[in-house]
């Protein structure tokens, strides 16, 4: 509750106290002079809610309690109604915003909550973890979305869900580009979607090929992929990749799990030219400053080495 004016810490506890001692709840009040009220209440069956009282007006109420069933929520949801009810009635001129958050569920057999790159918190609707395996170099995680169907994340960094044909169109051009006839370097890529989608475009060839796995820069990237990956999507991410990767080799396009900074060198050797460039490998930090050197000397490296490889009228894609 966010108040209009400074907060009586004395009348908002008084106002609420009875509905915690209704539930027969233990309270233990803290006071801080100038900095407000901390009230406790702890309840038999180890459930526990905390009123902070911030004499500036602002009121903030959290409860935590054990709960796997239906009832269980209906009845935190009880106890929530009827505090949001007696501060109207108590404060109701006062009263600047009330704002309730939904319930965050902890140490469920699924994990619904993944941080964004630029630190927010995201809550899918996952109800099946689908594929869970450890590769020599990272965590691989496919989950099932009600909404997003099958979800690919590494090493907790979300990558691609099925319904992200947006995103792989977005990197190829929007529709905008030609690949008939062309010759096309994806670096990354291992959910296969951008190769998928290239390949029905009539291209001369596709050549898709592994990232660094240089272990000084590994702890660094956010989208490795390596043949358990491959291994993982060709499974359980069909409606993304199709069936390009039940093979590494298709008339058009091979696969190459291979470290991608020797083979771009051995192409900027052989004087091997592309009309396309995709880098689908790592997203670039959120920030303007080199915090991670190691991070940026790898972007700055792969950029240079695509360059090198890239036709004076090709095209580079990247995120």
């Amino acid at each position: 509750f966010s108040l209009n004016l400074t907060a009586d810490c004395n009348a908002v506890l008084k106002a609420l106290q009875p509905i915690f001692q209704e539930q027969g709840m233990t309270e233990t009040v803290h006071n801080w002079e100038d900095h407000g009220y901390l009230a406790t209440y702890i309840k038999k069956n180890g459930s526990f809610a905390n009123l902070r009282i911030h004499p500036h007006g602002l009121v903030l109420v959290d409860l935590q309690s054990y709960n796997d069933h239906t009832k269980g929520r209906e009845e935190v949801d009880q106890l929530l109604n009827k505090v949001e009810e007696r501060m109207k009635e108590s404060f109701h001129g006062n009263i600047k915003r009330v704002k309730r958050l939904p319930a965050i569920l902890r140490g469920g057999v699924i994990d619904r909550y993944w941080p964004t790159a630029d630190g927010r918190l995201v809550e899918y609707d996952i109800d099946e973890v689908v594929y869970d395996e450890d590769s020599p170099f990272q965590n691989i995680k496919i989950l099932h979305s009600k909404q997003f169907g099958n979800i690919l994340i590494l090493s907790g960094d979300v990558n691609l869900a099925e319904s992200d044909l947006a995103y792989t169109q977005a990197i190829m051009g929007s529709g905008k580009e030609d690949y008939t006839g062309k010759e096309v370097l994806i670096l990354g890529g291992g959910d296969g979607g951008i190769l998928y989608e290239i390949v029905k475009l009539k291209p001369k060839m596709v050549t898709m090929v592994e990232i660094s796995f240089d272990k000084r820069l590994i702890v660094h990237f956010t989208s490795n992929i390596d043949q358990m990956v491959i291994d993982g999507c060709k499974k359980y991410m069909r409606k993304t990749c199709g069936d390009v990767l039940d093979n590494l080799k298709g008339e058009c396009y091979q696969v190459l799990i291979e470290d991608c900074i020797p083979v771009l060198k051995r192409y900027a050797k052989e004087g091997r030219m592309f009309d396309y460039v995709i880098n689908d490998l790592t997203a670039v930090p959120i920030s303007t400053s080199p915090e991670e050197d190691s991070t940026w000397e790898f972007l700055r490296l792969i950029l240079d080495l695509s360059m090198k490889v890239l036709k004076q009228d090709g095209k580079y894609f990247t995120q």
